[in-house]
């Protein structure tokens, strides 16, 4: 395969083409390779200038993927570009020399289109500097085909790119230039075994998430995961960077009690469905469902107010514990008076993953009431007394 000497290699192996045919036609000419504004406009010359290079579309990604899952060099990775060049004519104009050296460059490349291995090597021959480019080894050959330019765009290239006065020119395409990178590939271990498996392709899809008991999802609950296509012997749910187990599945449902390990607030949940495979057989990732959500309560265990410099800093107890950069905010009601007062505290971020938070809270009448705090804007449940149809709590004495 060829490498970054390719590009240069081609060019030197069309001013070889082309010396013998051009040398014919006027004798004396010559095939040079400068910028078009230096060169010489009474002299026979035909001035090859490469101008730009573009991706080759059909091979651009041909050499995809180069690297394996662990990030290895799998294959070298090659590079394919078409060449664009300008070819400018010289010589004397009433001897129509720059025509006569057009019509033979052009009679050339349409009868020998390809550059064959002999035209290569003895421009690299010529050129010691391209010796171990590697483009003669190259499987796909150049072809070199005219380029229908516009007048405008002509007009572009001489005055933006050149900025000198227009010559007798054509424009060229070379097809395809390879240019493969000197990294060493890691080679891979052969195979020993090969396996197949078929699988009929029925991708888990999660509708709902639900509470077992109907009432707001909590640490301490078990939470029904309703869907199609949900059942299967090496599945697993991921919430947040929690990989938990079910306890009971169907194609439609699974059954999961949740942790305290998980944090309070709205909750992304996937069902993972691994594939054994190999010999001996070990757990593949397998099929994906769609990412559903729920909110997540916290739940109050206790709270205590204490006298602080500006109002009262009330110690909230919360399961789970409260994550690093968590947002809580403090609610209290008290229902005893008349009418019922509420207060709010403002949002205070958690600096660390503890179980309890401290809140300040300013303006509040000494009293007992009613607490919930939200976390993330997931919020705690009050106890609620079915007989008495009251709440109960839980409650914090205000100083």
């Amino acid at each position: 395969m060829s490498n970054y000497l390719a590009i240069a290699t081609v060019t030197a192996s069309l001013q070889q083409v082309l010396m013998t045919p051009v040398g014919n036609a006027v004798v004396g000419a010559k095939v040079g390779f400068s910028r078009p504004d230096a060169s010489s406009s009474t002299t026979p010359l035909v001035n090859i200038f490469l101008y730009q290079i573009t991706p080759n579309a059909a091979y651009r990604n041909a050499d995809l993927p180069t690297r394996r899952s662990d990030g290895s060099l799998a294959q070298r990775p090659t590079a394919a570009f078409d060449l664009h060049y300008i070819f400018t004519f010289h010589g004397d104009d009433t001897k129509l020399e720059p025509q006569r050296l057009l019509g033979a460059v052009a009679t050339t490349l349409h009868a020998q289109p390809l550059l064959s291995a002999d035209n290569i090597s003895n421009a690299a021959s010529s050129f010691g500097f391209l010796a171990g480019s590697g483009l003669d080894s190259q499987i796909e050959r150049v072809r070199f085909t005219p380029t229908g330019l516009s007048l405008e765009e002509f007009s572009k290239l001489w005055s933006v790119f050149f900025q000198v006065e227009y010559s007798l020119s054509a424009a060229y395409q070379a097809s395809l230039v390879l240019m493969e990178s000197d990294d060493t590939p890691v080679p891979a271990p052969p195979v020993l075994q090969r396996n197949l498996y078929v699988v009929p392709f029925e991708t888990p899809y999660v509708s709902q998430v639900i509470s077992q008991d109907a009432k707001p999802i909590t640490s301490t609950s078990t939470i029904l995961i309703q869907g199609t296509h949900l059942r299967s012997p090496n599945s697993f749910i991921l919430i947040e960077d929690q990989e938990l187990t079910p306890a009971t599945s169907s194609d439609t449902q699974i059954s999961l009690a949740l942790t305290s390990a998980l944090h309070a607030g709205v909750k992304s949940l996937q069902i993972l469905q691994n594939m054994d495979m190999g010999t001996p057989a070990a757990a593949h990732r397998g099929f994906e469902s769609n990412v559903a959500s729920f909110v997540l309560c916290p739940t109050v265990s206790s709270a205590t107010g204490a006298p602080a410099v500006s109002g009262t800093d009330v110690t909230v107890n919360l399961v789970p514990n409260i994550g690093i950069g968590q947002r809580a905010v403090l609610l209290l009601n008290n229902v005893t008076l008349t009418p019922p007062t509420a207060y709010a505290s403002t949002g205070v971020v958690s600096t660390a993953d503890a179980p309890s938070i401290v809140i300040n809270i300013a303006n509040v009448p000494t009293g007992t009431y009613l607490v919930r705090v939200q976390v993330d804007g997931a919020e705690s449940q009050l106890t609620f007394n079915a007989v008495t149809h009251v709440l109960e709590g839980p409650t914090v004495a205000m100083p």
